[in-house]
């Protein structure tokens, strides 16, 4: 499927939510609603490759900077478990023991996010039958049960903070409860989040150059950005591909 995807609108520009709202088929009202802010934001999708060209084509005509993603094309990510970091050099490995070597220099983007690591679920009404000494007395000592209902306690949604580094066209997802942190040395800390938390401050500190964007770190941010169609904690690989392209 092809995804367009728009960002960096002049504000205010009626003449332009004009177009774009005709290009799509859409309310004017419901264009400035997805164009809050300066995107980036899905704003169609298409499975036909030469309808959203034309799509695209007519946006950037319009003035709107435009990028087609095919989401059906999309380079697995690097899975960290294990990290070690020297001077000049990231060492990362997944669970399974495959190794790369990350050069700090190399490092383009650093994005932070949070995603569902456990997903909510209501709890459920339960019919029981259980003894009842009542009806049992009743009876003249004939066991009986009666029908109990209870509501069990469901669970609550459970979300993680991710990390992905950009490095030479390969992402490298960290996700803080999957990480050992012995990488850390003598640095490291006492808890999951504080040990997270200095990993991202060391990478930033020696990969300067490097873009941070903690904005996917709210869910506001990630629905608006894939709109509704698509589903934030399934596509935030798609999401991080999104904005590296864009900022």
């Amino acid at each position: 499927m092809q995804i367009v995807v728009i960002h960096g609108w002049p504000q205010n520009d009626s003449v332009m939510l004009q177009t774009v709202a005709e290009t799509l088929g859409l309310l004017v009202y419901e264009v400035r609603q997805r164009m809050v802010g300066d995107g980036p934001v899905v704003i169609a999708s298409f499975a036909d490759p030469q309808a959203a060209e034309a799509v695209r084509v007519k946006l950037e005509q319009a003035g709107v900077q435009t990028l087609l993603i095919d989401s059906d094309v999309r380079t697995a990510a690097f899975v960290v478990r294990h990290f070690k970091l020297t001077d000049n050099i990231l060492q990362v490995a997944t669970a399974g023991g495959e190794l790369r070597e990350i050069s700090f220099d190399r490092v383009t983007h650093l994005l932070a996010a949070t995603t569902v690591v456990v997903s909510a679920e209501a709890g459920a009404v339960v019919t029981e039958r259980k003894f009842s000494l009542g009806k049992t007395m009743l009876s003249g000592g004939i066991p009986m049960t009666k029908k109990v209902q209870h509501q069990t306690a469901g669970t609550q949604e459970e979300r993680d903070d991710v990390l992905c580094i950009l490095a030479e066209q390969q992402s490298f997802l960290f996700l803080r409860s999957g990480l050992d942190y012995s990488g850390l040395g003598s640095a490291k800390q006492l808890t999951r989040e504080l040990n997270f938390n200095m990993l991202k401050t060391e990478l930033q500190r020696r990969a300067p150059q490097a873009v941070f964007d903690n904005r996917l770190c709210k869910r506001a941010t990630q629905v608006r950005l894939l709109g509704t169609s698509l589903d934030p904690d399934t596509h935030l690989d798609l999401s991080f591909d999104i904005l590296s392209r864009t900022i």
